[in-house]
């Protein structure tokens, strides 16, 4: 399986942490967190990484270099200019017919082997791993009929709701509806794939996810290092 990281983005939501260093070199624990997420692909037999690269490129190419400190073979694509989320895919050359896709800054007990084994015996032209996740609204929630009297009050309520996990096997097939040199993002490629009526798949996973997308979840990330993520970082081949 040939695996494909985005590493393009400022990490904008992130900030503080990444004023100075681009988001895959913030550091959990002692480790960067784009370090967390090679040694697991490497733990679980994947060999061939490309990495999507633009803000501060040359500090990521610098600390990883050729991967082979990890056993990997990692190759970087630069963008000229931003191209979102799915966008960088079109740079790449020389893809398999089915390949992986992550963010760079997911950290997760998921087992590639099975999503990938999921997606290839299935029909879709991209399959999602999706994780139930709590959304708590910070208000209260009113609700009311069409003669705008109020039937309900619900304060501050919390829904469960199945989130998009930002790891993917594309079939090369999906690179059909990403337009050349132009920004694209993954609500993009979702809209574009609904409206052509092709197959998606989920594989829902119920182990331990964590996107460093916030401050509150890099703290997340950094008090579960020694504990859940520090078994993720070693043990990921054995799943």
């Amino acid at each position: 399986m040939r695996a494909v990281i985005l590493a393009g983005g400022k990490g904008v939501r992130l900030k503080p942490y990444t004023v100075t260093l681009p988001k895959p070199l913030v550091p959990i624990g002692e480790e960067p967190i784009m370090q967390l997420v090679l040694a697991n692909l490497a733990n679980q037999g994947i060999k061939r990484v490309d990495v999507c690269v633009n803000h501060m490129c040359d500090l990521i190419k610098a600390y990883f270099g050729n991967g082979s400190h990890l056993g990997l073979d990692i190759h970087y694509s630069r963008e000229d200019k931003p191209l979102g989320t799915v966008g960088p895919l079109k740079l790449l050359k020389s893809l398999p017919t089915n390949f992986l896709v992550m963010n760079g800054d997911v950290l997760t007990d998921l087992s590639l082997r099975r999503l990938y084994h999921e997606h290839l015996h299935g029909d879709a032209i991209m399959t999602i791993a999706t994780f139930k996740r709590k959304t708590a609204v910070d208000f209260g929630v009113i609700k009311f009929d069409e003669n705008h009297y109020v039937r309900d009050f619900i304060e501050k309520p919390e829904y469960n709701v199945s989130v998009s996990m930002g790891i993917y096997i594309f079939n090369k097939r999906v690179l059909d509806y990403v337009p050349e040199n132009t920004y694209f993002g993954f609500d993009d490629l979702m809209y574009e794939l609904l409206r052509a009526e092709e197959k998606i798949k989920v594989v829902e996973h119920l182990g331990y996810w964590l996107d460093i997308g916030r401050p509150e979840d890099y703290e997340k990330a950094n008090n579960d290092i020694a504990g859940v993520l520090g078994q993720i970082y070693y043990k990921a081949g054995s799943q």
